[in-house]
């Protein structure tokens, strides 16, 4: 069968294909994804591995119909190329044009936005809720099955035992696929999995069964890359009266190659195929997010001998974030992979804090908002040491699911948390080692600088990359300036008064001092802030005041009442969600302050505006919400003109 043959190909002339044909498809299915992950790169492996599955589930059921709600959609590209999308997978001028996950805006298939993980088993509870009142109360419902489909890793998730725990209880028609492809994003870990191998050993038969111990039917199917297995499977259980588990044994990465082994890309259980690479881009070197991230772990090397308790805890992703396998070797117990179980993690991380340990909490900033409560309850409420490093904060061109744009206004607003904003790698490592080697402070979270930084940093000649001599440096020898910033007081749980001590170091750093107009820039942004401010001076001859916040949950009122005597227009920049952001806390600060030389300033907030965006060009956004040195310069000069 060729693409051709393909193009038109729906799940409705699916259902009427010779049986026999259906193994030709799988293959170029396959071969289809292999060459779109060369070429594009994606979420391949998990999608290679079910490939069969996602083929027997369009033949066997009736979508949209009948539901099919997948897990965290790295699964999905199959099911997408089934449903009208086949071009976004074969045609490069069209690669684009789909997300990497369901979305009901390209299909009538795809039921929802879905890009974190564990929530399937519960939406698939709520969809079969309302339609099992719909035949209840009329008789009909336009909902048939509902079929959700999980991976193992996914199942780590405490989400997923809430949905496994409401769905027995609930009854009535539920399929739960779960593929279990012995992976996470990394390895699996935690006691369940030891379980899900005894079934995998015993043909499904062990006992005790984990998803009957819940009251759910439950059947294993070897086979999980046979379609013609799976299609028998997934027909005795269409129509099904209860909830049932539908186990599928795959492999991950199947059909990678000889071409793909060049890049580290194998089947089974290799943590590359998480993430598929394009071949164009192996070549690049390490962005910031991977770059920052092997710097600060190879800081925390240096501790590990020093700090007994010293822990550094990845829910899932470490690759993502700098954590390398070579890292994790060496660091042993200190290491900890806690599965995709963001809230567990921080709870997790709060208790090591409390016995005295120091941890270390690595996650990007759109999964620690999956986390909240334990932010501000066990983390904040109960003042506890801890080091959150947050990556790929602020703006970008994330799908809509994995924006980090509202970091700021999630993490700055949490009372008792410190969130530093570091602009360079020194600033950085002189945070970590401050907040790993202090207890004086509650949960303090560090911004992970963004690909401005590094790039500015490169070409100033102060980064070392890829050198990591800088970690060596700071951690046998702190370089910390240490401020004489007296400690905030703070109410404790009990009601009385204590003292707490604020960073070590300046908050805002006055860069240069102009006339007129202050430009403050937060961590990201200060690249943007100094081109600013330099194309403000040559143009119109204003010298502006360019000054560095290197935090966003105080307002450093010292350096604004300095700066406030010869200032007409404050303006400030983040790459952040700009309501309930950093900027307008100093906005309003500044508009209510009784002293009339600071109240007279003009205030200009500049940042993101508050909406989910989805796959836009950082340069896009920036021109967007006014993050460009022209926008910012035209801006100020609309402000002075009206200030005279």
């Amino acid at each position: 069968m060729t693409g051709d043959d393909m193009n038109g190909i729906t799940p409705a002339e699916l259902k009427s294909m010779d049986e026999s044909a259906l193994d030709a498809l799988c293959s170029q299915l396959r071969g289809t994804l292999l060459a779109y992950g060369r070429a594009h790169g994606g979420h391949i492996g998990s999608n290679l591995g079910m490939v069969e599955a996602i083929v027997a589930l369009h033949r066997v059921f009736d979508s949209p119909r009948d539901a099919l709600i997948f897990d965290v959609s790295h699964q999905s590209y199959v099911h997408k190329m089934l449903t009208g999308r086949w071009d976004a997978y074969t045609d490069a001028a069209h690669f684009d044009e789909v997300t990497g996950f369901t979305n009901p805006e390209e299909s009538e298939h795809d039921r929802f936005v879905l890009g974190h993980t564990g929530t399937s088993i519960s939406l698939a509870c709520g969809v079969a809720k309302t339609r099992d009142l719909q035949q209840a109360e009329t008789g009909n419902s336009p909902t048939g099955n509902v079929v959700a489909i999980i991976g193992d890793g996914a199942l780590s998730s405490a989400v997923a035992f809430e949905g496994l725990n409401n769905a027995a209880s609930q009854g009535g028609n539920l399929i739960i696929v779960l593929n279990d492809n012995e992976m996470s994003i990394a390895q699996n870990v935690g006691g369940m999995y030891g379980t899900l191998d005894n079934l995998r050993r015993t043909q499904g038969t062990y006992e005790p069964n984990l998803f009957r111990a819940f009251g759910l039917d439950y059947r294993y199917i070897e086979s999980g890359n046979d379609v013609h297995a799976l299609i028998r499977a997934f027909q005795e259980v269409k129509d099904i009266d209860h909830p049932i588990v539908l186990h599928i044994h795959t492999c991950k990465g199947l059909g990678l190659d000889e071409v793909d082994a060049q890049d580290g890309f194998l089947p089974g259980q290799c943590e590359s195929n998480h993430w598929r690479t394009p071949i164009s881009a192996r070549q690049q070197p390490l962005g910031a997010r991977k770059y920052y991230g092997q710097l600060a772990m190879q800081y925390l090397l240096h501790r590990f001998a020093s700090d007994p308790g010293l822990t550094v805890i990845s829910p899932a992703t470490p690759g993502s974030n700098g954590i390398t396998p070579e890292f994790r070797q060496l660091a042993g117990q200190h290491y900890v992979d806690t599965g995709i179980t963001e809230e567990h993690a921080v709870a997790y991380a709060a208790g090591i804090a409390q016995a005295g340990g120091t941890p270390v909490l690595a996650t990007s900033a759109t999964f620690f908002q999956r986390a909240y409560d334990q932010l501000q309850q066990e983390l904040s409420l109960n003042a506890q040491p801890t080091t959150l490093l947050v990556f790929s904060a602020g703006l970008s061109n994330a799908d809509n699911t994995h924006s980090g744009a509202f970091d700021i206004a999630m993490l700055g607003n949490i009372p008792g948390m410190t969130y530093l904003t570091p602009s360079n790698e020194r600033e950085l490592l002189t945070m970590l080692d401050w907040s790993t080697r202090s207890r004086d402070h509650g949960a303090v979270a560090i911004r992970i600088p963004s690909q401005a930084v590094l790039d500015e940093d490169m070409a100033s000649g102060k980064s070392r990359y890829p050198s990591l001599a800088l970690a060596d440096e700071i951690a046998t020898g702190s370089t910390m300036p240490i401020s004489t910033k007296v400690g905030r007081t703070a109410l404790s749980s009990n009601g009385t008064m204590r003292r707490t001590v604020p960073s070590p170091f300046e908050e805002y750093v006055v860069e240069h001092m102009g006339s007129e107009v202050a430009i403050i820039g937060l961590g990201n942004t200060m690249p943007i802030a100094r081109k600013a401010g330099s194309m403000l001076m040559e143009r119109t001859g204003v010298k502006a005041s360019i000054v560095k916040a290197r935090q966003c949950t105080r307002i450093d009122t010292e350096t604004l009442t300095n700066i406030s005597a010869n200032t007409k227009v404050v303006v400030t920049l983040e790459d952040g969600q700009r309501e309930g952001g950093w900027g307008e806390h100093i906005a309003s600060w500044i508009s209510g302050n009784a002293d009339p030389t600071i109240n007279a300033m003009h205030t200009v907030v500049i940042g993101a505006d508050k909406e989910f965006t989805d796959r836009v060009p950082l340069s896009t956004l920036q021109e967007r919400y006014g993050l460009t040195p022209e926008l910012i310069m035209q801006r100020i000069a609309s402000a002075l003109s009206d200030n005279r």
